[in-house]
């Protein structure tokens, strides 16, 4: 059987990607550089056979035309390519994906697939600076984290599980990395679709909505929404979550309702789904944080960890 040998996790910003000019005096953003770096050697030396990528969406390739909880990328993965991320076709393992599609609906979740999926940078950001030769075959699963209703925490962690049924009933030999992409503390200026308040929640629900054909037609305006905005980080939640992670334990933050989470830690924490499920997936173990450091620039909380299974250790 296949097995889960490591989960790493990372925040992402394409400011990094685009503005780093603005950051580059600021010894916290090359400590969190330095982070991924110490990410992808860990992933380089655990020697995958395939990473499973758990990400958000940013409306360049889901819409709230249609808006699953959960979708995995079957067959033809395209990156977005948005703000010097990775652009048109990933490398994607249709056999686990599929086994993994089948595996969830035994387990009664209800996941979308697609056999044509465009990831963004809640995918994207995370192999180009974890997986930087993008030389093992993926299999993306995307979260969706920003466009309510969200799952509970609590069926995060329950995916997490079921994922890691999945890897290991593949019929397979495979070494398996499971890499969670998003968080932590931040708060996007994005409206609830339902309530929308000013012209700028307006149009950003417009392109939410239209963008299937024509995101790239809505991209400038979107920027300029983000980098208007205020940041809005808690560093003692983050350190509190690291805490938890680096414990092994999760149990109190996954006890948390959503609402909880975007009052003390903002809209973008609820990513910290992608962080539960990876470290549910890889099963009893420990978390080391490879870096953390509340970036007001990019808006968030930027950490890196390692969750590492314990020797000799099956998952329950």
């Amino acid at each position: 059987m296949s097995k889960i040998v490591l989960g790493v996790g990372a925040s992402h910003s394409t400011l990094m990607n685009t503005h780093w000019s603005e950051v580059e005096h600021l010894p916290a953003a090359h400590h969190f550089r330095d982070g991924l770096k110490a990410g992808a050697d860990a992933i380089r030396e655990a020697r995958p056979d395939v990473v499973v990528v758990l990400g958000s969406n940013h409306f360049r390739g889901l819409f709230l035309d249609l808006m699953p909880s959960i979708t995995v990328g079957v067959d033809e993965v395209l990156g977005a390519g948005e703000a010097d991320t990775p652009a048109g076709p990933l490398p994607v393992d249709r056999s686990l994906a599929k086994h993994l599609v089948d595996s969830l609906v035994f387990d009664e979740f209800d996941p979308a697939f697609s056999l044509r999926l465009t990831v963004d940078h809640g995918i994207t950001h995370s192999l180009q600076h974890l997986v930087p030769d993008l030389d093992v075959p993926t299999v993306p699963v995307v979260l969706n984290m920003f466009a309510p209703p969200l799952i509970s925490l609590r069926r995060a962690a329950s995916l997490g599980r079921s994922i890691a049924d999945a890897v290991a009933s593949d019929g397979e030999d495979k070494r398996v990395v499971v890499i969670a992409s998003g968080g932590l503390s931040h708060r996007l200026p994005w409206p609830d679709w339902a309530d929308t308040l000013s012209d700028d929640d307006r149009f950003l629900v417009e392109a939410w909505l239209n963008g299937r054909q024509q995101w790239k037609e809505f991209e400038v305006r979107r920027r300029q929404i983000i980098r208007a905005a205020a940041p809005q980080i808690n560093p003692e939640f983050d350190r509190r979550f690291l805490a938890q992670f680096e414990a092994g334990d999760l149990a109190e933050i996954i006890a948390a309702s959503n609402d909880d989470i975007e009052k003390e830690a903002g809209n973008g924490a609820q990513e910290i789904r992608s962080w539960i499920a990876m470290t549910e997936a890889v099963g009893a173990g420990r978390g080391t944080t490879l870096a953390y450091e509340p970036i007001d620039e990019w808006l968030t909380g930027m950490a890196v960890g390692l969750y590492q299974p314990n020797e000799g250790a099956e998952h329950a």
